[in-house]
C-alpha cells in the first residue's frame, strides 16, 4: 500500500528521495555559511589582535637614550700649588634610538662644570639615529679653571686627592618618526660625571644617570 503511495519520477527517483536530496542540500548550505560566518569572526579577531601587538611595539614611541660614551684627553695641563687646569676633552656621544623609526635631532651643546660651576662647552651637530641603531658623535671641548677663582680651596682639595670630577649636562630634542606618517617629538636629558686621574693624566670612569 506504501508503495503505491510513492510517484515515481521518469528518472526512477520517488518524490521522497528528492525533497531528502533537498533537505540534505539546504544542510550542506547552512554548513557552508556557518563555516563563512566563523572564518570571518577568526579573521576579525586576528587582524585585531595584530593591530593591538603593532600598537604595543612598532608604534610605541619610546624616548631616546644620551649619554658621554667614551673620553680621552688630547691636551692635560694641571697645577697643583696655584691650583688650576686645561684639558682638551675630546668625548664620544652616543644616541641609542630603540624606536621602529629614524630619531631625527636638533643641534645643541653640551656644558661641563666642576662643582656647579661652567668650565666648558661643545656644539653638538644635528644628525639622526637610524632605525633601532645607535648614532655616536664625537665633540671636542676645552675645559678651564678660568672661572673657578672663588673656590680655590676646593679645588686644590680635589687635585691633591688625585681626582678631578666634572659633569656633562645637555639636552637633545628631536622627534621619531614612525611608518614615514607620523612624528613624534622627543627630547632626552643627559647627564654625566667623568671623573679624571691626575696621575695618568686620563679619564677614570664616566657615570650616567
Amino acid at each position: 500500500m506504501a508503495e503505491k503511495n510513492q510517484q515515481v519520477n521518469g528518472y526512477g527517483y520517488s518524490r521522497s528521495d528528492e525533497e531528502g536530496a533537498t533537505v540534505h542540500s539546504d544542510e550542506l548550505r547552512r554548513q557552508k555559511r556557518k563555516k563563512c560566518c566563523l572564518y570571518i569572526v577568526a579573521f576579525a579577531i586576528f587582524q585585531t589582535g595584530v593591530i593591538v601587538l603593532i600598537s604595543m611595539t612598532i608604534m610605541k614611541v619610546k624616548t631616546p637614550n644620551f649619554r658621554v660614551g667614551s673620553a680621552t684627553l688630547d691636551s692635560f695641563a694641571v697645577q697643583q700649588s696655584t691650583p688650576s687646569f686645561a684639558l682638551g676633552m675630546n668625548a664620544q656621544l652616543a644616541v641609542k634610538n630603540t624606536n621602529f623609526g629614524p630619531y631625527k635631532f636638533d643641534e645643541t651643546t653640551i656644558y661641563f662644570y666642576y662643582r656647579d660651576i661652567q668650565v666648558g662647552s661643545a656644539v653638538v651637530p644635528k644628525s639622526k639615529a637610524g632605525f633601532r641603531s645607535t648614532k655616536n658623535l664625537n665633540v671636542q671641548a676645552e675645559v678651564t679653571s678660568t672661572n673657578l677663582a672663588s673656590i680655590n680651596s676646593e679645588l686644590s682639595s680635589d687635585l691633591n686627592s688625585g681626582t678631578l670630577s666634572l659633569t656633562g649636562k645637555s639636552t637633545l630634542s628631536g622627534k621619531v618618526e614612525l611608518m614615514f606618517i607620523m612624528k613624534k617629538k622627543k627630547s632626552v636629558d643627559l647627564s654625566c660625571t667623568i671623573d679624571v686621574n691626575i696621575s695618568t693624566r686620563d679619564v677614570q670612569n664616566i657615570y650616567c644617570n
